[in-house]
């Protein structure tokens, strides 16, 4: 198994781009549909009961979505991108414990795991000369070491800062609220995050093909 490792896109990530979206977020739509309609499923489908309540239903369910979508990102992208097989890893573990434990505080730490974990490997891989970032936006823009490494920093405190608003969120709030903020309001918090940082992409765009005329 490998995941994605060079920072020049490969053909299919540039071929497949709104398939790398629905692929990340499908998951997510999935969580979401489950705990809003968890009673529902558990009356058409029984055996989920077995899962525990609309959290725990809503957990599982994201789990297998979460599989499927790592199987079908390697059978047709040809690799596992880095972040989605990162917190793939972290959702199937504590994804595991919420329901063998019936301790729902596991997967609501789930994303400030992952955040956390990102944020200090972005940050911490800047110590050791390397911008990380350039392996997880390798489809999207190519750019000159500077601007790697201003994004990194820049995503890297983005990163720590959703930790500490997603535990600021299930510590204080309901579980439907936590879950709604978790689709809906986590993923328009990182589009206009991601907006901002246009000016700085724009100014240290590179054309590798143009480059290497010169």
């Amino acid at each position: 198994m490998s995941t994605e490792s060079d920072i020049t896109p490969s053909a299919a990530d540039r071929h497949h781009p709104l398939l790398k979206l629905a692929l990340e977020l499908g998951p997510l739509l999935i969580f979401f549909f489950a705990n809003l309609r968890g009673q529902w499923l558990v009356e058409t489908f029984p055996a989920l009961s077995e899962l525990g309540g609309p959290l725990f239903v809503a957990t599982g369910l994201f789990m297998a979505a979460t599989i499927i979508s790592l199987i079908v990102s390697k059978i047709v992208l040809g690799h596992l991108p880095i972040m989605p097989f990162v917190s793939g890893i972290v959702v199937l573990i504590f994804g595991s414990l919420s329901i063998w434990l019936q301790n729902e505080t596991f997967i609501k730490m789930k994303p400030t795991i992952v955040n956390a974990l990102f944020g200090v490997a972005l940050l911490g891989g800047l110590a050791f000369g390397r911008s990380l970032l350039g392996y997880v936006f390798n489809a999207a823009f190519q750019l000159d070491a500077e601007g790697w490494r201003k994004l990194t920093i820049r995503w890297g405190i983005f990163f720590l800062f959703l930790a500490v608003l997603n535990e600021v969120v299930w510590r204080n709030f309901s579980d439907g609220t936590w879950v709604a903020f978790k689709v809906w309001g986590t993923m328009p918090i990182t589009i206009i995050f991601t907006l901002a940082q246009m000016p700085l992409v724009l100014k240290h765009s590179i054309n590798p093909e143009t480059d290497g005329e010169k």
